[in-house]
């Protein structure tokens, strides 16, 4: 770890920046903080935003902050996951980004890796893959190959090698030059609550890099047993369409911005379709309209290439348009693999031909 000069008060720049948004994680808050604690890599600094919670989160915060000065606790009113990024990105001081969930935990080494990684590139990114992690007695831990071979090895614009944007956010699974998230003014959107403020994060990293580099393995457990679970009520049906509205807002000014609106579009539909199939029942017919709107309306736009798609979603996107009401009730209320392959089987049989 770098010291600053004797007799001079020099402000200390560690290499990353962890950030820890908390809200009520109180049950594997620990495993997240050790996984920070005991990194590879030692020169960092984990600030860590209480956003408001109501149970012994705080407590826990100040427990690793009292035996280790690298551990920063900022405890503020509660204002949600978007908020909270923004808060601690503007108070950090690394040369780098990190993020952490506070109920997942990283790899051994994984920090060291991705700076290793984002420092011989000059990385304004370095994305990498993840597990899924189901905990219990019967803890799995699932690989996610988001990032493919022909992502690694190499630095290149995400425009020009687009199935980046395709990877999905996982910002935990990725680290970012601090200089080139403030230098283009990138922030999470500030809606209520925790829900897809990654989306637009991502999208517009990706629109704005100019060196991207992908490494493929896993760095982080991102855990599928946690309270962090979209809430069924009304108020969050349309909180992934904000995220769109805003990217809508951002490729409007954006010089490149008709040449970003293809990968916006396939990055719409697989979002509300991931939306969809976690909705219950009665909010799925709530959400339909808008999503049989929204993907209509890029249609029209041209926004849509079907080489962007894979034939079984180009057929798909074809039914919900052509027959909404009917897939609403074709698709799984759980989606498994094997309802998912049945439910894609049926409706290649039913509009095989209407988009190729």
């Amino acid at each position: 770890m770098s010291e600053a000069p004797r007799g001079k008060h020099v402000a200390y720049t560690p290499e990353v920046s962890i950030l820890v948004p908390v809200h009520n994680v109180q049950k594997h808050l620990r495993e997240a903080l050790n996984s920070i604690r005991t990194q590879t890599l030692k020169d960092f600094e984990a600030i860590c935003v209480n956003d408001g919670s109501a149970d012994r989160s705080r407590d826990i915060l100040h427990e690793y902050a009292a035996v280790d000065n690298r551990f920063k606790v900022i405890t503020k009113e509660y204002e949600g996951y978007g908020a909270t990024l923004n808060f601690g990105i503007q108070r950090a001081r690394g040369r780098y980004l990190a993020i952490l969930e506070p109920d997942d935990f990283y790899a051994p080494g994984a920090l060291e890796r991705l700076l290793a990684a984002a420092k011989v590139s000059n990385a304004d990114v370095v994305k990498a893959n993840y597990w899924l992690h189901t905990g219990g007695s019967r803890a799995k831990n699932i690989p996610v190959e988001s990032v493919t071979d022909l992502m690694v090895g190499h630095v290149f614009r995400a425009v020009d090698e687009p199935d980046v944007f395709f990877t999905g956010p996982s910002v935990c699974a990725a680290i970012y030059k601090r200089s080139f998230i403030l230098g283009n003014g990138l922030k999470f959107l500030e809606t209520p609550g925790e829900s897809y403020q990654d989306l637009g994060f991502s999208f517009k990293v990706w629109a704005l890099s100019q060196r991207v580099l992908c490494v493929k393995d896993p760095v982080v457990y991102r855990r599928q047993d946690s309270e962090r679970t979209l809430p069924e009520d009304a108020r969050k049906v349309f909180c992934v369409c904000d995220e769109f509205d805003a990217i809508e807002d951002f490729m409007a000014v954006a010089p490149n911005g008709r040449q970003l609106r293809p990968y916006a579009y396939r990055v719409r539909y697989d979002s509300y379709m991931w939306h969809f199939e976690r909705l219950p029942l009665e909010l799925r017919a709530r959400f339909l309209d808008t999503m049989v709107g929204d993907l209509a309306r890029g249609m029209r736009q041209g926004d849509y290439v079907p080489s962007l798609f894979a034939q079984h979603q180009r057929q798909n996107l074809a039914f919900i348009l052509s027959e909404p009401q009917e897939f609403l009730k074709l698709f799984p209320e759980k989606p498994t693999k094997a309802s998912r392959s049945l439910y894609y089987r049926r409706v290649g049989k039913k509009v095989n031909g209407i988009i190729s």
